[in-house]
Parts: structure tokens; C-alpha cells; sequence
């Protein structure tokens, strides 16, 4: 294990044997990191935090903080990290409360951006982009291959649907479907993420199907429930078509439209 002798580990922690930590960065006695990890300069990760594979987490950042909310009493929660993110300068992400599960998740190979914002309870998936200054509130849901541009804002307890683009400035305070982008305070849709789609392999066919169900959902003047039935009975069956169906179905907040 290299660390260098001016950081502060407390001897409880378990860090595996490769793991790098730089100077003066601080790790408390509940944290768990796994192999390959490093940690920058003054960096903190602290409280109940288990960090997985292959993470970098640069200098400033801090992992694990005490969720920012006014009803944590001090209970007992976790922080989970999986493998290959990338945590860039002065980022926060912070433990869960009792309120919302007890537990923040992040999954594999995503990238917060320097000042970027993960709030208690959140749950963020697979291969996401936070860019500069993006702020996750408390019990939001990123699934995967979100991409949030700089300065955006996600409103509490809202959801955000896979191979979603979300323009930098953007307010975001109702669920946004998978595939499509939004922009603006408050967001609106703005069409749908086609290179993303098209850069992870949805052939032209299935693009064509979530093009059609995008015009009827959200372009036609039928009303949810009547595009709903129209959808499942002309793309009904389709994979992508089917889990676009099913957010709709769970969403709680509402989707933007």
C-alpha cells in the first residue's frame, strides 16, 4: 500500500494493499476501498463508505460526508461505490438517511465532474456523466448513460431514464424519460438523444420505433393513457419500446413533457 506519510488513515479502516492515498487526504475508521483505488491529495472520505475497484477520487473531493439534511439524526447509513468512477475535484457525495433506505448507491464507470453534487439516498447506474457544478437533490434516481451538462439541477425524488441528455443550466423537477433530452427552468423536452443511442449500438430499426413512440407520447394531441394503449399496440413486444413503457407506468412525480 502506498500512502504517503502525511495523509491520515485511521488504522480500522481497510484498505486493500493497492491502494494509493496522496497527502494530507484523510480516510475515517468505517471506510472500505477495494483494489487499485487511489485517493488525491486532501481528499476526504469518511463514515461508512465502501468504495469499490479501480476508482480515482482526485484531490478535494469529498466522499461519505453527513447527508445535508435538516431531519439526519445521526443514524447509521452507508455510502456505495462500485468500480472505475471517476470522482474529479471538490465533488460531494453523501451518505443516505433512515427516511430514504440508508443508503446511497453508485454504480460502474461514471464520471463526476469538479463540483458535482450526489445527495443522500440518491441512486445513480452505469457509464453516467455529471459535468461541472451538477447538483443530484436528496432520492434522485440517474439510471444509465445519463449525461447532465454543467451547472444542471435535478429536483428531489425525481428519476431520469437511461441514454437521457440533460442541457447544461437545466432545473429538472419531474421525471425525464429514457432517451430523450430536456433543457430549460423548468425542463422541457427537446427531441430525443440520437448519438447517444446510435454510439451505443441501437440499430436504425430500434431508433426508428423510439422516434415513433416519442411522436406519440409526447407530439400527438392524445392524452397519456390513449398514447399509452396506442404505443404498446403498434411497438408493444420490443425491448426498448417495452422499458420506455415501464417508466412511464412507475413514474411518480409526473414526466416531463
Amino acid at each position: 500500500m502506498s500512502v504517503h506519510p502525511t495523509a491520515i488513515v485511521h488504522p480500522e479502516a481497510k484498505l486493500h494493499p493497492s491502494v494509493e492515498v496522496g497527502p494530507y487526504a484523510v480516510i475515517g475508521p468505517k471506510v472500505k476501498i477495494g483494489a487499485g483505488t487511489t485517493v488525491g491529495p486532501h481528499a476526504v472520505i469518511e463514515n461508512d463508505t465502501t468504495i469499490g475497484e479501480k476508482n480515482r477520487i482526485f484531490s478535494h473531493a469529498v466522499v461519505g460526508a453527513l447527508p445535508q439534511d435538516l431531519k439526519y439524526a445521526g443514524e447509521q447509513t452507508r455510502l456505495v461505490i462500485g468500480d472505475e468512477n471517476m470522482i474529479r475535484e471538490f465533488a460531494t457525495l453523501h451518505i443516505g438517511t433512515h427516511g430514504g433506505g440508508g443508503v446511497t448507491r453508485i454504480g460502474n464507470k461514471n464520471l463526476f465532474m469538479s463540483y458535482s453534487h450526489v445527495a443522500h439516498d440518491c441512486v445513480v447506474g452505469n457509464g453516467n456523466v455529471l459535468a461541472n457544478s451538477v447538483a443530484l437533490a436528496g432520492h434522485v434516481e440517474i439510471t444509465d448513460f445519463v449525461i447532465l451538462g454543467g451547472l444542471s439541477a435535478v429536483h428531489q425524488f425525481t428519476r431520469i431514464g437511461k441514454h437521457a441528455f440533460i442541457a447544461g443550466g437545466s432545473m429538472v423537477a419531474m421525471d425525464v424519460p429514457p432517451y430523450c433530452t430536456a433543457q430549460g427552468d423548468r425542463a422541457e423536452l427537446a427531441g430525443l438523444n440520437t448519438v447517444g443511442l446510435s454510439r451505443h449500438g441501437y440499430t436504425d430499426d430500434q431508433i426508428g420505433r423510439i422516434k415513433d413512440a416519442y411522436r406519440i407520447l409526447f407530439r400527438s394531441k392524445l392524452g397519456l393513457n390513449e398514447a399509452v394503449s396506442r404505443l404498446k399496440a403498434e411497438h408493444g413486444g420490443h425491448t426498448e419500446i417495452d422499458h420506455l413503457l415501464e417508466f412511464v407506468a412507475s413514474s411518480k412525480r409526473g414526466l416531463t413533457r
